[in-house]
């Protein structure tokens, strides 16, 4: 029996508009995005879910509804299945809340129910064997967003000087902005999660059951992450240029004029290392990362054969 693999995409644009935290390229990007989904990688319109802050969108890019989207995404896809998550938007960096604890990397969604490594992590858990979930995140602090994956294109130590806006929320005002939310006075971050969203909050911060246990060892997966920055850095949000071009991402942005320029299939260590030296060449000092296993780096970038046998 053969069993036609399915290209599924979540694609998510946060603008916080009206807001002091306010971008100008994120919607454009996902969009520019799903364009390249349709003509390049042949998806499917009816299997890519678009999720913007725009004004009147029907769903809004809330923790809850990326988690849902992704969710489903992942409980649809059979072996063999291709998954792409593509974020634009502001990402921050958890500082360790207790002795002895890790930092932890988190997209900011546009209610500000932090999505962490965390819950990346357990989402690629549950990948069928076989099905492949690459993430695309142009966010502030993006280096690692999948929890333990194997770093293939890591840290850069040159840093340049970039005039460019940054995608950077400073993660004291995530704090604040959530002690709002929850009314209560702590610096830790978790705490006003749960009471704010509840069960809807980042599984780092509620209590694993035995199947849930994030920490447990792992061999090599299916998760790919192409990050627009080390995790210590900061990605840039570009405003329009005088060519026409719309305010984007740079690293998105990175991503569309690297397709443009190749007909051919690129690997996953070929998009990310071109994305650093574009970047470079524009005065950027973000540098893009690569984590995935060591085959998955370099497997073309969301391509799998039409037909496989089960």
């Amino acid at each position: 029996m053969q069993h036609l693999r399915k290209r599924l995409a979540a694609l998510v644009g946060c603008n916080y508009h009206n807001s002091r935290y306010e971008l100008h390229g994120c919607i454009n990007d996902v969009h520019a995005m799903r364009n390249v989904l349709l003509n390049r990688f042949g998806f499917d319109p009816s299997h890519i879910g678009v999720l913007t802050d725009a004004p009147g969108s029907p769903v809004m890019p809330t923790g809850a509804n990326i988690r849902a989207t992704l969710s489903r995404m992942v409980d649809q896809a059979e072996p063999g299945d291709v998954l792409f998550f593509h974020y634009s938007g502001h990402g921050t960096r958890i500082p360790a809340q207790k002795h002895g604890s890790k930092q932890d990397e988190a997209i900011v969604p546009c209610d500000f129910n932090l999505i962490t490594d965390v819950d990346f992590r357990q989402l690629v858990n549950r990948l069928p064997e076989g099905a492949s979930f690459t993430v695309i995140s142009d966010s502030c602090h993006s280096g690692g967003l999948i929890d333990k994956e194997k770093e293939q294109i890591g840290p850069h130590t040159t840093t340049l000087t970039s005039t460019q806006r940054r995608r950077t929320i400073p993660f004291d005002s995530i704090l604040d902005h959530l002690t709002t939310l929850s009314g209560i006075a702590s610096t830790d971050v978790g705490i006003h999660l749960l009471e704010a969203f509840g069960s809807e909050s980042s599984a780092k911060f509620r209590s694993f059951g035995p199947d849930e246990d994030a920490s447990r060892p792992l061999r090599p997966d299916n998760g790919i992450l192409l990050s627009g920055c080390q995790a210590n850095e900061t990605s840039a949000d570009m405003d329009p240029t005088e060519d026409g071009t719309k305010a984007c991402g740079a690293f998105s942005n990175a991503i569309q004029t690297i397709l443009k320029a190749h007909d051919g299939l690129l690997s996953n260590r070929e998009v990310v290392t071109h994305a650093r030296e574009l970047l470079g060449d524009q005065g950027l000092d973000q540098h893009p990362c690569l984590y995935c296993s060591d085959e998955n780096a370099n497997a073309p970038f969301l391509w799998q054969p039409v037909r496989s046998r089960t």
